[in-house]
C-alpha cells in the first residue's frame, strides 16, 4: 500500500529516469565520433537509466494505493 503522492513520486520519477536515459543514448550516437570513450559511456549509463525506469513502471503496476489515504475505509457487513 503507497500513498498517493508516494505514488506521483514515483510516476514522475519513472518518465525522468525513460526520458533522461534515452536523451542520454541519443546524444551519445550524435558524438560517438568526437569521443568514443566519453560516448560509450554516456550511452551506457542513458541505457541503465532506461531501463531502470520501465523495471519501476512494472514495480508501480504492482503497488495498490492506500485507501486510508483517499478516504475509502473498509466496511464491514452488517450483521
Amino acid at each position: 500500500m503507497a500513498s498517493p503522492r508516494a505514488l506521483a513520486r514515483l510516476d514522475s520519477l519513472i518518465w525522468a529516469l525513460i526520458f533522461g536515459g534515452l536523451f542520454a543514448v541519443a546524444f551519445a550516437l550524435v558524438m560517438k565520433d568526437q569521443g568514443p570513450a566519453l560516448s560509450w559511456g554516456l550511452g551506457t549509463v542513458g541505457a541503465v537509466a532506461t531501463l531502470v525506469g520501465a523495471v519501476l513502471i512494472y514495480v508501480r503496476s504492482r503497488l495498490k494505493e492506500d485507501s486510508q489515504a483517499t478516504g475509502q475505509h473498509a466496511q464491514s457487513p452488517e450483521p
